[in-house]
């Protein structure tokens, strides 16, 4: 645990809803390293967000944290009061949003921004101020002490999501996380933002939790990754082993839907047939066995065992704990 900055461990997360108790997270195991960079891939409604709100304790009102711990350098963050949590928040725990459109504040200067959400500093206005320039500078954007007296507006999207890293690593956090911050950016600016934040985390060493649909994203930046499905971790692993040796028919079928896989010209993109169970009425057995290929009856009635194929990498899956025995 020493070398974590971030175990999740046996998290369940619960939405009250009118249809009945929607079970969004189920029994979730996640490590962030220190000095490392996770990525975490699954279909929308597979509980990304989710585990996000839950990092950050910014759950909907109707949401219940069931059973488990999250433990953030080396303290169980559900423990903690309210102002306690509110202190972590933007010192050292930081978060980039997805949409960089919707980021900052529209009526407010981005200089403006950058000094305000330095109110725990004790520093002067003048330190503040050349602060930001540092940042912005660090993140590539041209004439940084011109550009602090200008809005929102007048930047363009990837200039907008360059300046949200540049305030979400102001305060040199412990752990940052990226909720998709390249989904809104053309690929140009996506590889940029990419190298930028590679640079950035080499910079400040501190962890990454990158959250994202770009399988290629993922696996240019990330040094492990999560791969999620209807709200379980289904495959963990090193980027090397997860991508070039999948051991979950999920994982496999997520693989072969990436558009950088498609060898011959087709009309046609890959798709995984059928869709994401109700998660009001979980199914007894493995999640994924209505969509399955290799699906057999043990599937349908058992739930699978987090299983290790090889050192670092584990499977949820009954196929691969019986192949990981032969």
């Amino acid at each position: 645990m020493g070398t974590d900055i971030l175990t999740i461990r046996d998290m369940s997360i619960h939405y009250d809803t009118p249809r009945g108790t929607l079970k969004a997270l189920r029994h979730v195991n996640v490590n962030v390293p220190k000095g490392k960079i996770i990525g975490v891939v699954g279909e929308s409604g597979c509980g990304k967000s989710t585990l996000i709100s839950s990092i950050i304790r910014l759950l909907a009102p109707n949401a219940d944290m069931a059973s488990g711990s999250i433990t953030f350098d080396g303290k169980e963050l559900y423990d903690l009061s309210e102002d306690e949590m509110r202190g972590l928040r933007g010192t050292d725990i930081s978060m980039v949003f997805q949409d960089p459109m919707q980021t900052h504040n529209p009526v407010l200067t981005i200089g403006r921004q950058m000094t305000d959400i330095q109110y725990r500093d004790d520093k002067t206005a003048e330190q503040k101020k050349a602060r930001a320039v540092e940042m912005l500078t660090q993140v590539g954007i041209p004439d940084p002490e011109a550009r602090l007296e200008q809005y929102p507006h007048e930047f363009s999207g990837g200039m907008r999501q360059r300046i949200a890293i540049a305030m979400a690593l102001m305060a040199r956090p412990k752990l940052l996380i990226a909720d998709e911050p390249t989904t809104a950016l053309d690929a140009t600016l996506e590889v940029q933002i990419i190298k930028r934040l590679e640079e950035l985390q080499a910079d400040i060493g501190c962890s990454i939790l990158f959250i994202s649909h770009h399988l290629g994203v993922i696996a240019e930046l990330c040094d492990e990754v999560v791969v999620m499905y209807a709200g379980e971790v289904v495959e963990q692993g090193s980027v090397r082993e997860v991508f070039h040796s999948p051991q979950h028919p999920y994982t496999k079928a997520l693989l072969e839907c990436d558009p950088g896989h498609i060898k011959k010209k087709t009309r046609n993109l890959p798709t995984i047939p059928g869709e994401i169970p109700n998660l009001v009425d979980v199914p007894p057995g493995c999640a994924f066995a209505a969509r399955c290929p290799r699906v057999f009856d043990e599937c349908h009635t058992k739930r699978p065992a987090w299983t290790q194929i090889k050192d670092g990498q584990h499977a949820l899956c009954h196929l691969a704990a019986k192949e990981s025995v032969q």
